[in-house]
């Protein structure tokens, strides 16, 4: 039996249990059932205090005291209390001059009928509680087959891909842009004060999908307010390797900067032009279109236009009629192996994805047939 058939035949199971179980209760009556309960507690309890005291020579109160309280519980039960029989057999038991172990042992043998009567309660819950777990464990299995078809589908579109397409009609503008703005952030870094290296960063924030890490606050402050803000990234990282002596021939003030700047040494290093490249393969034609779009915006904050250019010629890339069809061909080249292709072509990509959804419809049937 599949996965996806235990999960089935258990949720259909569990909704019949308690099904069942909601019936029992239902034909007893549920106030009924609690009073055998609370019956049932109340004579058990007093085997369980008395049994030690009572019995045998022991303690003649005690055993006067047992007694009496099991007479008066089974008196007190209403006539057509469900079992009411069980508690008269069991006083009727007890009913002794003298009470060995064992006369409490057939007490509780009599007291069975009651027990399963006091149990249909507890049944009734942990019927309730394991098919509402079953049905989060199919409602899961939903969510698994789901992530599990949407991969098999797309590793099957892949598969239908021309790996002999000419993807590099998108791979050259892509990787010339990508070179472009790399050596242009790079050389704007290196030559551009921190505080104008600052300013992009954060005009970059208006656009989210072109947009360098957030500068943290303390450091932003210093950069923008500090005179060694004037100097560019890379002076300041070296200046923060200085001793404190040395550094107080550069700044004012080295303490700041060795706390400010050494802090965040982790932040500048990594403040490079990857958030303003793009990934091969590219991504989906909506998604570049818009991306592009901001790329232009911010890069024209400090690049060359030529670098400015080629950022509007990514924008215009996903306008090309062939943009679908080269970047599946590319995605199929980047992320098919050799594995995988052989499961494509054997046909086993088309059956699993078959299966699962089979799966998924076994699943979804046996979901609505138990739903409420």
């Amino acid at each position: 039996m599949s996965g996806d058939d235990d999960v089935a035949a258990a949720l259909r199971a569990a909704r019949a249990d308690r099904d069942d179980a909601r019936a029992a209760v239902a034909d007893h009556g549920e106030t009924r059932l609690r009073a055998v309960q609370e019956a049932y507690r109340e004579a058990t309890g007093l085997l369980e205090r008395y049994e030690g005291r009572a019995t045998g020579t022991g303690d003649f109160k005690a055993f006067v005291e047992f007694q009496e309280s099991f007479v008066e519980l089974t008196e007190g039960l209403d006539d057509d209390l469900p079992a009411r029989s069980a508690f008269e057999a069991a006083n009727d038991l007890l009913d002794q001059r003298r009470l060995g172990e064992d006369d409490f042992e057939q007490a509780r043998e009599a007291l069975e009928p009651a027990a399963d009567l006091a149990a249909m309660l507890d049944e009734r819950d942990a019927a309730a509680e394991t098919f509402e777990a079953a049905r989060r464990d199919a409602r899961r299995r939903l969510r698994d087959l789901g992530e599990r078809i949407e991969s098999l589908e797309r590793l099957q579109r892949l598969g239908e891909a021309d790996l002999e397409a000419p993807v590099e009609r998108l791979r050259e503008p892509i990787t010339d842009y990508n070179d472009a703005v790399s050596e242009a952030w790079s050389e704007f870094r290196r030559e551009a004060s921190a505080r104008e290296v600052f300013r992009v960063v954060e005009a970059s924030q208006a656009y989210p999908l072109a947009a360098f890490p957030e500068i943290p606050p303390d450091l932003r402050e210093y950069v923008t307010t500090a005179p060694a803000g004037e100097e560019s990234v890379p002076t300041l990282l070296e200046y923060a390797d200085y001793s404190s002596s040395k550094l107080s021939h550069y700044v004012d003030n080295p303490t700041a900067l060795r706390t400010r700047v050494g802090t965040h040494r982790t932040y500048l290093e990594r403040l490079d032009a990857a958030p303003l490249t793009v990934s091969w393969p590219p991504p989906d034609a909506e998604s570049l279109r818009y991306r592009a779009s901001e790329l232009v915006s911010v890069v024209a904050r400090f690049a060359p236009e030529a670098v400015v250019a080629a950022a509007r010629r990514l924008r215009e890339l996903p306008n090309r009629a062939e943009y679908d069809r080269l970047r599946e061909s590319a995605l199929a080249r980047d992320e098919l192996d050799e594995r995988e292709r052989d499961r494509l072509e054997r046909g086993a990509v088309a059956e699993e994805l078959a299966a699962a959804r089979e799966e998924r419809d076994r699943i979804e049937a046996a979901l609505a047939e138990t739903a409420d």
